[in-house]
């Protein structure tokens, strides 16, 4: 019996503007959270510039999404 083959997670590297847009979040709030460590953390891209995956931000827009789910159901 053969085990089922999993695909690989495809992640690619979001800069602030996209990460801002896909959560809706503003740039401070971004940065707040990842200080109190519920937000993910980002990572240096360049000498200025810094980046975050983007599996990172699928994962906690649907944790926050499943949240949000449950506190309705409550």
């Amino acid at each position: 019996m053969s085990r089922p083959q999993i695909a690989p997670v495809k992640s690619s590297i979001e800069r602030l503007p996209v990460v801002m847009a896909r959560t809706g979040r503003s740039r401070a709030s971004i940065y707040l959270d990842m200080k109190k460590g519920i937000f993910p953390q980002c990572f240096k891209v360049g000498i200025r510039a810094v980046g975050w995956l983007s599996s990172d931000i699928d994962a906690w827009i649907e944790n926050r999404a499943q949240a949000g789910r449950a506190g309705l159901q409550a």
